[in-house]
Protein backbone atom coordinates (compact mmCIF):
# COMPACT_ATOMS: atom_id res chain seq x y z
CA UNK A 1 0.00 0.00 0.00
CA UNK A 2 1.32 3.13 -0.99
CA UNK A 3 0.14 7.12 -0.49
CA UNK A 4 0.48 10.37 -1.39
CA UNK A 5 2.42 12.01 1.31
CA UNK A 6 6.23 11.64 1.28
CA UNK A 7 8.32 11.44 4.34
CA UNK A 8 11.32 13.50 3.45
CA UNK A 9 14.37 13.43 5.04
CA UNK A 10 16.23 16.95 5.47
CA UNK A 11 20.15 16.89 5.90
CA UNK A 12 21.56 19.87 8.17
CA UNK A 13 24.76 21.67 7.71
CA UNK A 14 28.12 19.42 9.73
CA UNK A 15 29.60 23.11 11.12
CA UNK A 16 29.18 27.06 10.24
CA UNK A 17 29.46 26.65 6.10
CA UNK A 18 26.80 28.68 4.32
CA UNK A 19 23.58 26.83 3.64
CA UNK A 20 24.23 27.03 0.16
CA UNK A 21 27.89 26.01 -0.33
CA UNK A 22 26.25 22.66 0.85
CA UNK A 23 23.26 21.86 0.26
CA UNK A 24 21.02 21.96 -3.05
CA UNK A 25 18.34 24.53 -3.83
CA UNK A 26 16.13 21.65 -4.54
CA UNK A 27 16.32 20.77 -0.31
CA UNK A 28 15.33 24.10 0.00
CA UNK A 29 12.23 24.39 -2.27
CA UNK A 30 11.13 21.74 -0.76
CA UNK A 31 11.50 22.20 3.16
CA UNK A 32 9.86 25.61 2.51
CA UNK A 33 6.34 23.81 1.76
CA UNK A 34 6.12 21.54 4.46
CA UNK A 35 4.22 22.31 7.28
CA UNK A 36 5.15 19.18 9.81
CA UNK A 37 8.37 18.66 11.13
CA UNK A 38 10.01 15.64 13.45
CA UNK A 39 13.26 16.91 15.14
CA UNK A 40 16.03 16.73 17.19
CA UNK A 41 15.79 19.63 18.70
CA UNK A 42 13.12 22.41 18.44
CA UNK A 43 15.29 25.54 18.63
CA UNK A 44 18.40 24.67 15.93
CA UNK A 45 15.29 23.39 13.58
CA UNK A 46 13.46 26.76 13.55
CA UNK A 47 17.10 28.07 12.87
CA UNK A 48 17.91 26.03 9.98
CA UNK A 49 14.42 26.45 8.77
CA UNK A 50 14.81 30.40 8.54
CA UNK A 51 18.09 29.66 7.45
CA UNK A 52 16.55 28.26 4.22
CA UNK A 53 13.99 30.43 3.46
CA UNK A 54 13.37 34.07 5.41
CA UNK A 55 9.66 33.75 4.30
CA UNK A 56 8.97 30.53 6.50
CA UNK A 57 6.09 31.34 8.70
CA UNK A 58 7.34 29.43 11.77
CA UNK A 59 4.66 30.02 13.64
CA UNK A 60 2.45 27.95 11.21
CA UNK A 61 4.55 24.76 11.58
CA UNK A 62 4.17 22.12 14.21
CA UNK A 63 7.06 20.10 15.38
CA UNK A 64 7.41 16.95 17.10
CA UNK A 65 10.70 16.20 18.99
CA UNK A 66 12.53 12.71 18.40
CA UNK A 67 15.97 12.31 20.36
CA UNK A 68 17.36 9.89 22.81
CA UNK A 69 15.00 10.94 25.54
CA UNK A 70 11.99 10.50 23.91
CA UNK A 71 9.36 7.38 24.73
CA UNK A 72 9.30 4.77 22.26
CA UNK A 73 5.34 4.49 22.23
CA UNK A 74 5.51 7.43 21.75
CA UNK A 75 7.00 7.74 18.08
CA UNK A 76 4.28 6.47 15.98
CA UNK A 77 1.65 8.62 16.60
CA UNK A 78 4.29 11.42 14.92
CA UNK A 79 3.30 10.63 11.38
CA UNK A 80 -0.44 10.69 12.21
CA UNK A 81 -0.52 13.85 9.89
CA UNK A 82 0.89 11.47 6.83
CA UNK A 83 -2.99 9.70 7.77
CA UNK A 84 -4.19 12.65 6.47
CA UNK A 85 -2.37 13.05 3.75
CA UNK A 86 0.09 15.72 4.72
CA UNK A 87 3.84 15.26 3.76
CA UNK A 88 6.47 15.30 6.34
CA UNK A 89 10.37 16.54 7.17
CA UNK A 90 12.92 14.83 9.36
CA UNK A 91 15.54 17.28 10.69
CA UNK A 92 18.72 16.17 12.49
CA UNK A 93 21.06 18.54 14.20
CA UNK A 94 23.75 18.05 12.13
CA UNK A 95 24.48 15.93 9.09
CA UNK A 96 21.84 13.29 7.17
CA UNK A 97 18.70 11.96 9.35
CA UNK A 98 18.83 8.52 10.08
CA UNK A 99 22.69 8.03 10.03
CA UNK A 100 23.37 7.49 13.71
CA UNK A 101 20.74 9.66 14.25
CA UNK A 102 17.21 8.58 15.56
CA UNK A 103 15.27 9.66 12.81
CA UNK A 104 15.96 6.27 11.98
CA UNK A 105 12.95 4.78 14.12
CA UNK A 106 10.63 6.90 12.40
CA UNK A 107 11.91 6.15 9.10
CA UNK A 108 11.28 1.99 9.63
CA UNK A 109 7.64 3.10 10.98
CA UNK A 110 6.71 4.94 7.39
CA UNK A 111 8.47 2.33 5.52
CA UNK A 112 6.14 -0.19 7.37
CA UNK A 113 2.82 1.86 6.84
CA UNK A 114 4.31 2.08 2.42
CA UNK A 115 4.75 5.98 3.12
CA UNK A 116 7.05 7.21 0.05
CA UNK A 117 10.23 8.18 2.12
CA UNK A 118 12.84 10.61 0.01
CA UNK A 119 16.43 11.24 1.69
CA UNK A 120 17.51 14.42 0.43
CA UNK A 121 21.54 14.81 -1.05
CA UNK A 122 23.34 16.22 2.02
CA UNK A 123 26.85 16.38 4.02
CA UNK A 124 27.77 13.43 6.10
CA UNK A 125 30.96 13.50 7.82
CA UNK A 126 31.02 9.50 7.76
CA UNK A 127 31.36 9.87 4.33
CA UNK A 128 32.98 12.79 3.77
CA UNK A 129 35.89 11.68 6.02
CA UNK A 130 35.71 8.11 4.11
CA UNK A 131 36.27 9.86 1.04
CA UNK A 132 38.96 12.54 2.32
CA UNK A 133 41.25 9.43 4.35
CA UNK A 134 42.51 7.53 1.50
CA UNK A 135 41.23 4.32 3.38
CA UNK A 136 39.10 1.41 2.03
CA UNK A 137 35.64 2.82 0.63
CA UNK A 138 34.20 -0.76 -0.08
CA UNK A 139 34.09 -1.93 3.30
CA UNK A 140 33.85 -0.07 6.29
CA UNK A 141 31.97 0.14 9.77
CA UNK A 142 31.36 3.60 11.74
CA UNK A 143 31.23 2.52 15.63
CA UNK A 144 30.11 5.88 16.82
CA UNK A 145 31.46 6.12 20.62
CA UNK A 146 33.97 4.08 21.90
CA UNK A 147 32.97 2.79 25.32
CA UNK A 148 34.03 4.85 28.31
CA UNK A 149 34.91 1.86 30.46
CA UNK A 150 38.75 0.99 29.96
CA UNK A 151 38.32 -2.56 29.74
CA UNK A 152 35.55 -2.10 27.42
CA UNK A 153 37.01 0.52 25.66
CA UNK A 154 40.46 -1.58 24.97
CA UNK A 155 38.81 -4.34 23.74
CA UNK A 156 36.42 -2.28 21.22
CA UNK A 157 39.76 -0.77 20.39
CA UNK A 158 41.79 -4.32 19.82
CA UNK A 159 38.40 -5.75 17.53
CA UNK A 160 38.44 -3.06 15.01
CA UNK A 161 42.52 -3.52 14.79
CA UNK A 162 41.67 -6.90 14.35
CA UNK A 163 38.90 -6.21 11.81
CA UNK A 164 41.62 -3.82 10.01
CA UNK A 165 43.57 -6.44 9.83
CA UNK A 166 42.00 -9.38 8.67
CA UNK A 167 38.96 -7.65 6.70
CA UNK A 168 40.33 -4.99 5.36
CA UNK A 169 37.30 -2.53 6.65
CA UNK A 170 38.26 0.90 7.63
CA UNK A 171 37.42 1.38 11.29
CA UNK A 172 35.12 5.40 11.99
CA UNK A 173 33.93 6.69 15.14
CA UNK A 174 33.80 9.73 17.00
CA UNK A 175 34.46 10.80 20.48
CA UNK A 176 33.25 14.19 22.84
CA UNK A 177 34.55 16.66 21.07
CA UNK A 178 36.58 17.83 24.26
CA UNK A 179 38.61 14.63 24.62
CA UNK A 180 39.29 14.75 21.23
CA UNK A 181 43.70 15.04 22.18
CA UNK A 182 43.54 12.90 24.28
CA UNK A 183 41.67 10.18 22.24
CA UNK A 184 44.72 10.48 19.19
CA UNK A 185 46.95 10.03 22.56
CA UNK A 186 45.21 6.74 23.66
CA UNK A 187 45.26 5.46 20.17
CA UNK A 188 49.11 6.12 19.44
CA UNK A 189 49.59 4.45 23.07
CA UNK A 190 47.16 1.73 22.67
CA UNK A 191 47.48 0.31 19.29
CA UNK A 192 50.60 -0.53 16.95
CA UNK A 193 52.36 2.62 15.27
CA UNK A 194 52.05 1.63 11.99
CA UNK A 195 48.12 1.77 11.87
CA UNK A 196 47.03 4.92 10.14
CA UNK A 197 44.50 7.26 11.55
CA UNK A 198 42.72 9.78 9.50
CA UNK A 199 41.61 13.01 12.10
CA UNK A 200 38.62 14.61 10.09
CA UNK A 201 37.68 18.00 11.39
CA UNK A 202 35.13 20.84 10.97
CA UNK A 203 34.45 19.29 7.90
CA UNK A 204 32.68 21.36 5.36
CA UNK A 205 33.59 24.63 7.86
CA UNK A 206 36.10 27.04 7.09
CA UNK A 207 38.80 25.28 8.95
CA UNK A 208 38.16 22.12 7.22
CA UNK A 209 41.55 19.60 7.80
CA UNK A 210 41.44 15.73 7.07
CA UNK A 211 45.05 14.31 7.80
CA UNK A 212 46.11 10.85 7.42
CA UNK A 213 49.32 9.65 8.97
CA UNK A 214 50.44 6.22 10.93
CA UNK A 215 50.42 6.71 14.37
CA UNK A 216 53.91 6.83 14.99
CA UNK A 217 53.60 9.86 14.01
CA UNK A 218 50.74 11.32 15.14
CA UNK A 219 52.41 10.31 18.28
CA UNK A 220 55.26 12.78 17.54
CA UNK A 221 52.62 15.70 16.28
CA UNK A 222 51.38 19.11 17.72
CA UNK A 223 47.78 19.66 16.95
CA UNK A 224 44.98 21.10 18.75
CA UNK A 225 41.28 19.63 17.75
CA UNK A 226 39.53 20.80 21.50
CA UNK A 227 36.37 21.18 21.05
CA UNK A 228 36.07 21.07 17.39
CA UNK A 229 33.72 18.50 15.37
CA UNK A 230 36.11 15.67 14.80
CA UNK A 231 35.77 12.19 13.73
CA UNK A 232 38.39 9.50 13.18
CA UNK A 233 39.44 6.48 11.01
CA UNK A 234 41.85 3.54 11.66
CA UNK A 235 42.92 1.37 8.77
CA UNK A 236 46.56 0.35 8.35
Amino acid sequence: MTHNASLYLFPVQLGDAPLQEVLPNHNIAIVSTIKYFIVENIRSARRFLKACNKEINIDELTFYTLNEHTPVDTIPAMLDPMKKGHSMGIISEAGCPAIADPGADVVAIAQQRGYNVVPLVGPSSILLSLMGSGFNGQSFAFNGYLPIEQSSRNAKLKEMERRIRRERQSQIFIETPYRNNKLIEELSRVLPGDMLLCVASDLTGPNQSIITQKLSQWNKAKYNYNKIPTIFLLFS
